[in-house]
């Protein structure tokens, strides 16, 4: 995450600037060659048979970005805005196609939940969450990590940013647990087990809420068009089964591969109790955020029966939270995250929905349903979920990633008798679960790995015993519990 430098870290006018600063400075030369090579190879690529030549231009800018999203010559937004001029300046797509996404509930959902998890993080009500569960279900190891995973779960229906929440606030706790045992465990076995396993509850926690990570409205928005409706309730009714069934195990299995070397963790709720002491005594801002969260959670959960969207809920929360002081305009207008995916999400989103229309990603489901027609629906689809899920080691983005074949995937599978609902659930949960693959496969992973705890063997080992874990859970468990509840 970038950093302003002080200003004595600036260097004098005229001095001379060292290979390596003119190396950082602008675009990532090599990188962006590799991207540009790919856009410019699939376009000039001859079009395949079943596509315009518009489709195929369209998906050559767009593997361009994609990319561009994986190699980062440059930040995203910049990225994207270099694919949509290039888009408009070839005549690929009109400027009004590009900016289409902007106006999209969806987009607007995230860029709003991002000002009520700023009310969170500001309050103080966030650390207040996690420093109590923390104290309350901190006594042994494995109990920490329940209680700094619950933490987040409390959190993470109002905090879409995997960055925010997870490496702003878990992240910084649990580090600080993790360092608090080293002198009693020189092996750092107890700090390992901490860190990789509230990570992979991150990634866990993600799936289970429509706004616990900026691709799922996506993914909802996704699901309208080919005739399936999701509203926030009936998502978390969906993964809270399996959800906390993997909650559960995943720590429990990883304590079987790296077992901590402290069992007992009594010092935990003291630190816990400390930094709550020096919190001091919730304030009136922090009740302000509890009733107006209290709210919003009332409004998706049954906002559709009054006509009330998920977005227009989202909303109506932060003018609450702007009405009563909690925020304040200025501050929103500071959230460079919130505005950045604003712009480069509802641009990206634009150009995929484009590509739909175009009749691309039915071109491309169709090749897919060549190879596995003639099996049965089940099997087919257990090979379609394991090739999206799977293919996320060449994606450093769940969003990114969702963006790019969740559209494909999902008609493959309706195409070869796969049920709508269950296959939209499956592949949406499986567009976070994937992020617990690699060391880069989402926003906090390079943060947590970054804490240096978990060697990079490891990290890769932990996360495809985790996947497989997750697979046989969600897949088993929540196909089971969908069925029940008659989604498919």
């Amino acid at each position: 995450m970038a950093t302003l430098e002080n200003s004595s870290n600036v260097p004098e006018r005229g001095a001379t600037q060292t290979l390596e600063q003119a190396k950082w400075k602008g675009a990532k030369p090599i990188p962006f060659l590799v991207s540009a090579c790919i856009g410019i190879g699939l376009w000039m690529i001859p079009v395949p048979a079943g596509l315009s030549l518009q489709a195929w231009n369209l998906f050559a800018i767009f593997m361009f970005i994609i990319s561009g999203l994986i190699t980062r010559p440059l930040p995203v937004g910049p990225m994207v805005l270099i694919g949509a001029v290039v888009a408009i300046s070839t005549q690929t797509l009109t400027f009004s196609e590009v900016s289409a996404g902007l106006s999209s509930p969806s987009i607007w959902l995230i860029f709003i939940s991002f000002f009520l998890a700023l009310g969170l993080i500001k309050t103080g009500l966030a650390t207040r969450a996690s420093y109590f569960f923390v104290k309350v279900f901190g006594k042994s190891t494995i109990g920490l990590v329940y209680g700094i995973t619950f933490s987040e779960l409390a959190l993470a229906p109002f905090i879409p940013s995997l960055v925010a929440r997870a490496g702003g606030i878990i992240f910084p706790i649990a580090l600080a647990l993790a360092k608090t045992y080293d002198k009693q465990d020189e092996t750092k076995s107890t700090g390992r087990f901490l860190i990789i396993s509230v990570f992979q509850g991150t990634v866990i926690v993600s799936a289970m809420f429509m706004t616990s990570m900026a691709a799922n409205p996506i993914a909802v928005d996704i699901a309208k068009e080919f005739g399936v409706t999701l509203t926030w309730g009936n998502w978390f009714l969906a993964s809270c089964l399996p959800g906390f069934a993997s909650l559960l195990l995943v720590p429990f299995l990883i304590s079987k591969i790296i077992p901590p070397k402290l069992k007992a963790t009594p010092e935990a709720p003291i630190l816990a109790k400390k930094k709550l002491a020096e919190l001091g005594p919730v304030s009136k801002d922090e009740w302000t955020m509890v009733g107006i969260f209290a709210v919003v959670l009332c409004l998706w959960l049954f906002g559709s029966y009054i006509n009330i969207s998920n977005t227009v809920s989202a909303m109506i929360g932060l003018i609450a939270l702007l009405f009563f002081g909690v925020i304040t305009w200025k501050e929103c207008l500071s959230e460079n995250n919130a505005w950045d995916t604003l712009f480069w999400l509802g641009s990206l989103v634009a150009i995929g929905t484009s590509l739909k229309k175009l009749g691309f990603f039915t071109w491309f489901s169709m090749n897919i349903v060549g190879y596995i027609s003639s099996m049965p629906w089940i099997s087919a689809l257990v090979i379609m979920v394991l090739l999206y899920f799977y293919s996320h080691y060449f994606f450093a983005s769940n969003t990114a990633h969702l963006t790019a074949m969740y559209s494909a995937f999902l008609a493959a599978a309706i195409h070869v008798g796969a049920p709508a609902l269950l296959s939209v659930l499956i592949l949406a949960f499986f567009s976070s679960l994937f992020g617990g693959l690699t060391h880069y496969s989402c926003g906090p992973a390079p943060i947590f790995f970054s804490s240096g705890y978990v060697t990079l063997r490891k990290w890769w080992q932990i996360g495809l015993i985790i996947s497989i874990c997750n697979i046989i859970v969600w897949g088993l468990i929540g196909g089971a519990w969908w069925k029940l509840l008659n989604y498919w």
